[in-house]
């Protein structure tokens, strides 16, 4: 009896193997993608929302959703995972949360682009930052003054979050078909 590794072609046989491993490796990656970190207060610059929008498109709607409730569950759970190696249930107390809650939803609306043409995926992506934005402005006014939201919650991340979109619309449709995930 030996023991060997999977390889490619028998994780395409085991799905749910293959579907761990997509899901691990996304985790992964947006834990990853939160330790990059621009520090403001009360909601510090990341590279998440590249992640989010990077796993929509590439893995689609529903899995991009999935992984981010993943990642969610998992910094929930105590692993540290968020900005600032921030973990457990006090983060979805704090200012963040909404941001952190928006999250699936920004993937699931940037995963709508997925194999699409440019300006489908550039109008995918920017619907997905404003439905992150109103998820983590609406939580962040219990935190902040209404006169001082705007200045807080939005207006520092628009630039960043304008390249994010570009990079992530032109992004080649060959990559989701490089990937083989279907």
């Amino acid at each position: 009896m030996s023991i060997h590794s999977p390889t490619a072609s028998s994780l395409r046989r085991m799905p749910l193997a293959r579907e761990l491993s997509i899901a691990f490796a996304g985790i992964l990656l947006l834990a990853l993608s939160a330790r990059v970190q621009v520090p403001f207060w009360p909601v510090p610059m990341t590279l998440q929302t590249l992640t989010v929008m990077a796993l929509g498109l590439t893995l689609g709607a529903g899995r991009g959703a999935a992984i981010t409730l993943g990642y969610l569950l998992s910094g929930l759970a105590g692993m540290p995972v968020f900005a600032g190696a921030m973990a457990g249930p006090a983060v979805f107390a704090g200012p963040t949360a909404g941001f952190l809650l928006g999250m699936p939803l920004m993937a699931a609306i940037a995963g709508l682009g997925r194999g699409q043409g440019t300006l489908i995926r550039l109008t995918a992506l920017t619907l997905a930052s404003i439905a992150l934005y109103a998820a983590g402005l609406a939580w962040l006014a219990q935190f902040v003054a209404a006169d001082r939201l705007l200045a807080v919650g939005l207006l520092p991340f628009l630039f960043g979050d304008s390249v994010k979109i570009a990079l992530c619309a032109l992004m080649p449709s060959a990559l989701a078909r490089f990937t083989r995930l279907d």
